[in-house]
């Protein structure tokens, strides 16, 4: 498994306000709760992340398409495809 930068592997105790019918389906369905949670906020913190960086790098990401568009990839002559 990769490291994930996220994770401490430690643990906090923290209260959540859940919808009582989505904690009862997932008791029902054997779900581990904490599990689930912790995987979606993991998802979520991901997400945000990386929408950020490419939030804060447009200029540099613009500005790099524009070159290749107008001057083609670098070292594209030595593609083998």
């Amino acid at each position: 498994m990769k490291h994930d930068p996220i994770a401490s592997g430690k643990r906090k105790a923290v209260n959540l306000s859940l919808d009582t019918g989505i904690v009862a389906a997932a008791r029902e369905a054997g779900l581990n709760l904490s599990q689930v949670c912790e995987a979606a906020i993991r998802t979520a913190t991901k997400t945000e992340q990386a929408r950020l960086w490419q939030e804060q790098h447009r200029e540099a990401i613009e500005a790099n398409n524009a070159w290749v568009e107008e001057h083609g990839l670098p070292l594209a002559k030595h593609r083998l495809f």
